[in-house]
């Protein structure tokens, strides 16, 4: 599913009227129609099971209002009692937005205008007695902070009870950066119409719009799945469909080769949780390389996988490359980096890797963080090979030569601009992983949670990937895949542990079983 910014949605439904005369009028009334049942759905499928419940409905003087309104009266015809908190005076409201308040004062649902303190405690009793919010101030074309009165009204929304949900995208988060200036309203669910907008995964946004749900609208898929559109976010059915096929007379030899090179002294956990997660990733036959000191320790902690110790007590050096030179003969992938260490002697080796081999190559961590202190040594890669960097912020940072709020601000152009550069895929991870492509497109990952904010997820993470390349899946989507299945897996661990507790080997065994779950959807 493709994902826009405000201008990009402005102009699919301006193509929509224009192009095939879908009244604008009908559009809100889709939007407003898909929000009503968002609702009914959630108060469960019983016939009539909205009778009596209580609704307050906030609403701007804009479009957004516009649904509000709408939304309002669907509502009402549904048995419920329905307050509308108007924050504009009736002779501001222009075009469909009017329209739809006039609609509303026909019905039996009440209406206020807010003008200031004195609505306040009204405002607070309605808050506190209902059931469901409707969160329709401000819309998509919302820049800069809230209002001063808006914000006192948006607080107390966020301190009730009731659920919350938000006409496309929440108020007070700004629908092109995700951006929140002083506060926003905090939904529980969100209903956006066409298509996704960035700011749903972009900067604070996350935080904000609880879960989403998407409705056409009625808007044409064509125009909905415009080619200049070039961010998408992943889903089931997409991930699903770069899943490699096994045959029946496939074996290791079939089920690709990879080469990991990681571990140091106190890091050979890095280099074992990176390999957990290739072999739960369906690999093969893995190699692992990392430092005579711990190839003992490794060795014993994977056991499915060969590890070859190379040259070097604590740390790898330029010793190394002979033996990752010889492993990698026949191999399909390299991925370097967990827990390696940053020891300068191996910088000539990682070069080496990036001109020597024409296969895909994952750089991770450490790796990442010794190309940070030469960047010239991604020019080593260019035109040789398929690249894959998988920083988090602060990895990101130091490649970028910048501090980790530039990155966080600005995310979605940092990681494709540098994938453009550099001739790689670029994983950005994050509470919303960015999967950035050289050819220009930008992928979402909605897949995961807090809890794999824990020491040794991201080596997982590499290990997947690497299985993935060297099952023969394509770069991108082998990034891709890794990413989804990763975060999948530690959203299925939080079904039963929530967001903490869960460790990095737990969420590289939940693997196969979230994949499992995909293919067995397909049949």
């Amino acid at each position: 599913m493709r994902v826009v910014n405000a201008e990009q949605m402005r102009k699919i439904e301006e193509r929509a009227i224009q192009q095939y005369g879908i009244p604008s009028l009908l559009l809100m009334e889709n939007a407003a129609w898909a929000v009503a049942e968002e609702i009914r759905r959630g108060f469960g499928p019983k016939e009539g099971n909205l009778n009596g419940l209580k609704a307050v409905i906030l609403v701007g003087k804009g479009n957004n209002g516009g649904d509000g309104l709408a939304v309002a009266r669907h509502l009402v015809f549904q048995g419920m009692d329905v307050s509308v908190l108007l924050f504009a005076a009736a002779e501001e409201l222009k075009g469909d937005a009017a329209l739809n308040l006039r609609l509303y004062q026909g019905t039996t649902g009440k209406c206020f205008v807010i003008e200031g303190e004195k609505q306040r405690l009204l405002a607070r009793f309605a808050l506190a007695q209902a059931d469901v919010i409707v969160d329709a101030l401000y819309g998509i074309g919302m820049r800069g902070a809230l209002p001063s009165l808006i914000e006192e009204y948006v607080n107390e929304v966020n301190n009730a009870s009731a659920w919350v949900v938000s006409v496309d995208i929440p108020s007070g988060v700004e629908a092109n950066t995700g951006k929140v200036y002083r506060t926003a309203i905090r939904a529980q669910t969100t209903v956006t119409f066409g298509l996704p907008k960035w700011g749903l995964f972009l900067g604070e946004g996350p935080n904000y719009c609880g879960r989403v749900a998407v409705d056409p609208i009625s808007i044409p898929e064509e125009f909905l799945e415009d080619e200049s559109i070039s961010t998408y976010v992943l889903t089931d059915d997409r991930i699903r469909d770069t899943l490699p096929v096994r045959h029946l007379k496939g074996h290791k030899g079939t089920h690709g080769k990879g080469i990991l090179v990681a571990g140091s002294k106190g890091m050979s956990g890095a280099a074992s949780l990176a390999g957990r997660g290739a072999l739960r990733s369906g690999i093969g036959l893995l190699q692992i390389i990392t430092p005579q000191g711990i190839a003992q320790d490794v060795d014993r902690s994977v056991t499915e996988a060969t590890v070859w110790s190379a040259p070097g007590q604590d740390y790898l050096n330029e010793e190394a490359w002979p033996v990752i030179l010889r492993q990698a003969e026949k191999a399909q992938a390299l991925a370097i980096g967990p827990g390696l260490a940053q020891n300068p002697q191996f910088a000539g080796v990682l070069e080496q890797a990036l001109r020597t081999f024409s296969f895909p190559i994952v750089l991770d961590a450490d790796a990442l963080n010794l190309v940070g202190q030469e960047l010239s040594l991604l020019e080593a890669r260019n035109g040789r090979g398929p690249l894959i960097l998988t920083p988090h912020p602060g990895e990101m940072a130091r490649l970028c030569q910048c501090s980790v709020e530039d990155v966080e601000s600005n995310r979605l152009d940092l990681a494709l601009t540098k994938a453009v550069e550099w001739e790689a895929v670029v994983v950005l991870k994050g509470s919303v992983t960015i999967v950035a492509s050289p050819d220009g497109r930008a992928f979402f990952n909605p897949t995961g949670n807090p809890g794999l904010g824990t020491g040794g997820t991201g080596d997982v993470l590499t290990g997947s990937i690497l299985a993935w390349l060297a099952q023969g899946v394509p770069p991108l989507e082998a990034a891709c895949l890794g990413v989804y299945l990763h975060g999948k897996s530690a959203d299925d661990l939080a079904k039963d542990h929530g967001w903490s507790g869960f460790l990095a080997s737990e969420v590289a065994d939940r693997l196969p079983l979230v994949r499992r779950s995909l293919e067995l959807k397909l049949g």
